[in-house]
This record gives C-alpha cells, structure tokens and sequence, in this order.
C-alpha cells in the first residue's frame, strides 16, 4: 500500500543534493516566513497548464520549455526579464506559424534558483569549499562566509520570484505580447544576423496572415489568442524546504499544489523512487517533469511513474529525456516502447543542454551547438520510427548577447567564450542560437505532421 503523504512526508526519506544549514533554528524560523507568504502561482492556473499538456499528450500540441540554467540575484532586472521572455515569444512565433501547432508556452523563470552539483565541494588553488548550489542557498564568490547555506536566501529569492511573476503577467497579458508586435520582438543584437533575416522573413508573413484574418474579421477584440499569450513558470523541486513552505491546499478543490511554480521537475540526480524529491513530487497536483538520462532502465521509469502519476492523469508527467547527441538511439527507443505497451500517458520532451556538456581547451565549461541540434534532430527521428510524438523541448537560453556556447550561425570559437560569458552554472543559449534550434524543432514538427497526415489519409 502506498503510505499517506503530507508536505513535510519527504523528510522522513532518504535525501540527496541539499544544503547542510549550519542553524537548524533560523532555517526552520525562514520556512514558518515562507510558509505566511501569499502563493507565487494559483492552483487554477496549475490546472489550466496540465490541460494544454493534455493535448500534447495527444499529438495536438507542443512544449516550449525554456530559460535560465540557474537565476542570479545580480543579473536580476525588467530587461533581462523581458529579454527572455521576448526570445521565448520568438522561439513560439516560429513554432506556431512554421511548425503549424499550437505552443505551450513554460518557462524556466521566477524560481530556478538551486542547482544540483556533482561534487559536495570545490577546489582553487589547493583550497577547497562546499560547493555553490544556487543564489536560494550561498553565493558563488570563492570564499568561506559566501559559500555557507543561508536561510534567508530563500526569503530573497521568493520576492524575486514574485515581482518577475508580476512583469511577466503583465507582458503577457497587457499587449507586449500580441502578435502585431511580431517584428519588435527581435533583440538587436541579432537583427542582422542570419538567424535575424531568418525570422524577419517569416514575421511578415505572420503579419500578412494577420492582415488577411483582420479583414476576414478576426480581430484581437474577437480572437484574443493574438494579442495574449498563456506563458506558465517552472523550475527544479530541488530545495524541498522552500516547496513545502509554498505548499498549500487549493480550497476549490482539497488538492495539495505547490504554489512556488505551475510546474515543478526532478532531476537526473534526484529521481531516487524511494527518495525525498520523489515522495514531495508524487503528492502535489503541479504538472510534474521528470528528468530521464542514460541510466534509467524501462523497469525503472515505469516504477517512477507508478509514484507520479498513478491515475495516468494527461498532462500530469513530462518525461524530459536527456541522453546526449549520438546516443538517443541507445536509450530512448526501448523507454517509449516499455511506455506505449503499458499505456501510460506522458509527454515526451528533449533536453538537449546537460548530455552536451563538454570543456573548452581554454577550461571552460561549454556545449557544442551542432551536438545540441543533433540530439534534437535524433528525438524526432525515433519518435517518428516509434510512432510517437515528439512533444517537446526543453533548454537553457537567455535574451543576453552570451558566448557560452560553441558554433551555430555566428560561429563561436573557444577564443570568443571568455568576451561574454556570464552564466552563473551552465552554458546557455544566446538569441540567435535559440533561434536557430527554433527553426530546426518547427521543421521536425512540420515533418511529422505529413507523416500523420498521410498515416491518416491511408
């Protein structure tokens, strides 16, 4: 039988990559704070997304899942806000109108602020110290009072939160972004760029399909899908101690919801089925992501999704695989066979980034853009062997103008990383890479779609 859940069962569970706070009665005064606060996100909005993931579930729609690797506390700012969000609306634009399906528009923002870490500890110079995990729990400066857990980084971290949620919200909903605004959407460090020409070209094209529905008497006033946009927040559950404190029961329906984010993931490093992340992750109601990479088994994923999502709800688990390119062929078959057979219900999505992880001749941390495309070329084409839909994508970008990571259209060599490269953990999207990788998902979307199409008609 399965045990009774509670916000707070996880901790009587085994428990990984968390932080050892050196004052157990600050931590615990913090979380009773947290626990006062208004919620960041509502249930109902929670529900709203696990519906549109249903149709991806169904073959009927497509993931968009994208942002920062880890947020930062110093870069926080309304332009890198609206930078983001502005690439991710472009990334939908070609999605939508190339790949002909509608966007579930989810990004990594207002919460991913802890990072799992391979290492408990970190060496400069034949000195060591613990590890930074993420601006929610110490610093990333190399120094002893930087790099001990504190509380009240969670408390700092909520009110970033919110107020990005607030911005969000408002270009969202308040006309940023409507489609009229297709052009003014582009960053101008890529206008010029071929990944710029690229999408201005299909721009007009929206915009000459906009005039075409006006005058045919689709309007925003009538249709507002054109000027609004759904666009939903996500981040890794991995400070369990900052869900439960969001966690509260939704008075419509008795459900539990972490309110901290619509969508919450586990990942690679924390999917233990017996394990904290998974105890928490199996009794809130959020739409659910679970990170796959090469070392699950078929057996092994089937008995994660017995404890996620037991009902098999559509639109309740998102199972975002992350293999590494050239070797999606190895894994993912025999997981997407183990699933259909059983008939479980599961969008399945591709996180290019963390199985490309590689380091540059000049030690930094990078990852190749032909591999990150790669992998995603290798998701549709299983999923397309299989029968399958490939249901999303998700990937760490940002709306700066980074050079984090290798090649794409503006040919980043190892000698260009150290001029912009400002992430706070991982290598990350620029525009115009993002872009690129755009163009690519639409064109294995448009591909599948004929499949389909034909699959039907015979």
């Amino acid at each position: 039988m399965t045990k009774p859940w509670s916000p707070s069962s996880w901790r009587s569970c085994p428990i990984s990559q968390v932080p050892d706070y050196p004052d157990a009665g600050v931590l615990s005064g913090v979380e009773s704070t947290l626990a006062s606060y208004p919620p960041l996100v509502f249930a109902g909005e929670a529900r709203n997304l696990r519906k549109q993931l249903a149709a991806v579930c169904e073959g009927k729609a497509f993931l968009l899942q994208g942002g920062d690797c880890a947020e930062s506390f110093a870069e926080f700012s309304a332009d890198n806000i609206r930078d983001t969000f502005r690439v991710l609306l472009q990334m939908a634009a070609v999605l939508t109108y190339a790949g002909g399906m509608p966007v579930v528009k989810v990004g990594r923002i207002a919460g991913q602020f802890a990072k799992p870490r391979s290492a408990p500890t970190e060496e400069i110079g034949g000195r060591a110290l613990p590890s930074y995990r993420g601006d929610i729990i110490n610093g990333i400066e190399f120094e002893d009072g930087a790099r001990v857990p504190t509380p009240e980084r969670m408390l700092r971290a909520y009110g970033q939160s919110a107020a990005t949620l607030n911005l969000l919200r408002a270009f969202a909903q308040g006309g940023y972004a409507d489609l009229h605004n297709v052009h003014r959407w582009t960053l101008g460090f890529i206008s010029d760029s071929p990944e710029g020409e690229r999408y201005k070209a299909l721009a007009d094209r929206i915009t000459d399909a906009i005039a075409f529905m006006e005058a045919c008497g689709v309007t925003p006033a009538t249709a507002p899908q054109l000027r609004q946009v759904d666009f939903y927040t996500s981040h890794e559950a991995l400070l369990l101690a900052y869900e439960q404190a969001l966690t509260r029961v939704d008075s419509t329906t008795g459900d539990w919801y972490d309110t901290s984010a619509h969508m919450i993931w586990i990942g690679d490093r924390t999917r233990d089925p017996d394990g904290a992340h998974i105890e928490f992750c199996r009794g809130v109601k959020n739409p659910i992501g679970l990170k796959c990479g090469p070392s699950l088994s078929a057996d092994g994923l089937l008995r994660l999704i017995d404890r996620l999502n037991p009902d098999n709800i559509p639109g309740r688990l998102t199972l975002i695989c992350r293999f590494g390119a050239g070797k999606v062929g190895d894994h993912l078959p025999g997981l997407i066979r183990t699933v259909e057979r059983e008939g479980r219900k599961v969008v399945w999505s591709c996180d290019p980034m963390h199985g490309n992880t590689v380091k540059a001749g000049n030690g930094y941390k990078t990852r190749p853009v032909d591999r990150i495309l790669r992998e995603v070329r290798e998701f549709f084409e299983v999923h397309k062997a299989e029968g399958t839909h490939a249901g999303g994508v998700h990937f760490e970008l940002t709306g700066q103008n980074v050079t984090e990571c290798l090649g794409g259209a503006q040919a980043i060599t190892e000698g260009d990383l150290s001029s912009r490269y400002h992430t706070h953990c991982d290598p990350r999207l620029n525009a115009s890479q993002a872009l690129e990788l755009a163009f690519q998902v639409a064109e294995g979307i448009r591909l599948e779609r004929r499949e389909r199409a034909q699959s039907d008609a015979a």
